[in-house]
């Protein structure tokens, strides 16, 4: 597997696992209706140093980004977003993302790193631990799952 910086003529690879996961309603705190260009704003938008992830055939089968998640005095602590085409799960494909973000992150002088809202019933939390990231706390009933009501958002640290 190959992770390299994403170039502008990705995102058509990268937008219908994007638009797949997002639907899905179960792992992002985007509207599951965002349309095409506004997706493309969030994801690909010029702060953002995004990343894909592509198998030996070529495909894109991931792609994640590192941002500030804070400006000014603040602007040490990175924020990520990660996705993992559905059809290709379970093959390390997260995890190498996570790898090359976390070092991209601190090569670029982050001292931490923060995720904002991860939803408690992601199965990326258990990542996330795996990696050195704790839970500093839960909003509870934040997030509208599809299949399991309402249900907390983590926010989540890990210095680098």
């Amino acid at each position: 597997m190959l992770i390299r910086e994403a170039e502008a003529g990705d995102w058509p690879r990268i937008w219908p696992f994007w638009h797949r996961i997002v639907a899905a309603g179960e792992t992002y705190t985007w509207d599951p209706d965002t349309g095409e260009e506004a997706a493309r704003a969030l994801w690909m938008a010029p702060a953002k140093r995004v990343s894909v992830a592509e198998d030996d055939s070529g495909a894109i089968v991931g792609s994640a980004y590192v941002t500030p998640n804070y400006g000014g005095p603040a602007a040490g602590i990175a924020n990520a977003g990660f996705m993992v085409d559905p059809d290709h799960a379970g093959r390390g494909i997260g995890s190498a993302l996570a790898e090359h973000i976390l070092a991209t992150a601190k090569a670029e002088g982050y001292r931490g790193m923060v995720f904002n809202a991860v939803v408690e019933t992601n199965p990326a939390v258990q990542l996330w631990m795996s990696l050195g990231f704790t839970i500093v706390g839960t909003i509870p009933d934040a997030y509208e799952h599809p299949r399991f009501g309402a249900v907390g958002l983590h926010v989540m640290y890990r210095a680098l």
